[in-house]
């Protein structure tokens, strides 16, 4: 059966032709295709203002983006067919850069699947379905989930904004499966008790998996201060490699709690101290009283989640490496991160340059770090390219 069509506008075709998979609400000829006629997650056929046919789509005629492109194909369903293929292509391609099952295994519109991110933590999988063509849809990614992976228990992870977006519940639910008490994972040589369910996105944070083991290579002897440490993904690895102190600092006393617990999984507890606090705050204090460390990471969460917030955004980060600065020890190495999709490499070259130029430092960039693997690019879609990482080189100013 044809799928109804969703006509755009003359010229805004231009995206889908370059590979991109998003067709915004006001992109759409409603006078030929009025977007009252769609139900949420309805699949349609997108055509150009010429008739030339442009792919399939799921849609949701509530929301900015109201349709994502599955398909260059005209007639494309969305189903457990799609799901079987692109999730076993998508696990094979993980497979090739990891050896243990704990990875993002979906991420999105770089697995061909818009709206849908699942996480592997070995026989546990935590699911975030962002759209409502992805949750009508729910049932036969379930199916194909437990057929190809035998998990033991699925999560589906619902606690995220974008789905009141779309109209949809935000309660989390074990939906397959039954939930260990105690959940465990594997990244970098080193162990973690993680809480999927009351922790932050899918769990855990995979995507700097790369650069945490980068730093850890430059921690021997070194005292590190791992500012919004999270469950200690950086700091841990960095105690396990010989660092002399690691310092973790975090606002949430659940997420201290854990890093506290792993430390002790890892045997690392005499090398590392726990401080719950506001990051701004504790070093604005550390500053005070002068101290210093030889390797600080800022990794904080995304400071500006929408375009509107970038200005208080790009100050908080401006304020945040600065500080940072401030504390490094002479010949120090500050590792700063963004995850924000608004701030752009550039962004944040220009701040740690103006950052080091304010309280006369010098700063060269000695390497930089972006996305694992396990959280591909599509070149089409900017997107997917959110996470940013320098790894800076600090001394007195010549």
């Amino acid at each position: 059966m044809a799928h109804p069509e969703l006509f755009l506008k003359k010229n805004e075709d231009k995206r889908l032709r370059k590979g991109h998979l998003w067709v915004f609400s006001n992109e759409v000829d409603t006078a030929r295709s009025p977007l009252n006629q769609f139900t949420p997650g309805d699949m349609v056929k997108v055509v150009a203002s010429d008739g030339q046919v442009m792919g399939s789509a799921y849609i949701n005629p509530a929301t900015l983006v109201c349709a994502r492109v599955l398909s260059r194909k005209p007639t494309a369903k969305l189903g457990a067919k799609m799901f079987s293929t692109r999730i076993a292509r998508a696990l094979a391609l993980r497979e090739r850069f990891y050896n243990k099952p704990y990875y993002r295994l979906i991420f999105g519109e770089s697995d061909g699947l818009p709206g849908l991110v699942i996480d592997r933590f070995a026989d546990v999988l935590s699911v975030q379905i962002t759209t409502a063509g992805i949750e009508r849809q729910k049932e036969p990614l379930l199916e194909v989930l437990v057929e190809l992976l035998q998990p033991s228990a699925i999560l589906l992870k619902n606690d995220n904004p974008q789905r009141e977006l779309e109209g949809l519940s935000t309660e989390s639910v074990c939906a397959y499966g039954a939930l260990p008490e105690q959940l465990i994972i594997e990244e970098n040589n080193a162990q973690f008790k993680i809480d999927i369910v009351a922790g932050q996105k899918t769990g855990w944070f995979y995507d700097h998996r790369s650069s945490r083991a980068e730093l850890a290579k430059l921690t021997k002897g070194k005292t590190v201060l791992d500012l919004f440490s999270y469950a200690g993904a950086w700091g841990i690895p960095a105690a396990m490699n010989a660092a002399q102190q690691v310092t973790c600092v975090d606002s949430s006393a659940g997420a201290i709690a854990l890093a506290e617990q792993n430390a002790h999984l890892n045997h690392v507890s005499d090398s590392m101290q726990f401080v719950h606090s506001d990051v701004f705050e504790f070093l604005k204090k550390a500053r005070l009283e002068k101290q210093r460390f030889d390797i600080v990471i800022l990794d904080p969460p995304a400071l500006i989640k929408r375009k509107k917030d970038f200005k208080s955004g790009y100050e908080a980060y401006r304020r945040l490496n600065h500080l940072a600065l401030q504390v490094l020890e002479k010949d120090g190495i500050l590792v700063s991160a963004s995850c924000s999709y608004h701030l752009s490499k550039a962004n944040l070259h220009e701040i740690l340059r103006s950052s080091a130029r304010h309280i006369d430092r010098s700063l060269s960039i000695v390497a930089m770090g972006g996305q694992a693997p396990d959280h591909p690019i599509h070149p089409a879609i900017s997107e997917t390219e959110y996470l940013k990482t320098y790894f800076c080189a600090v001394s007195e100013s010549l």
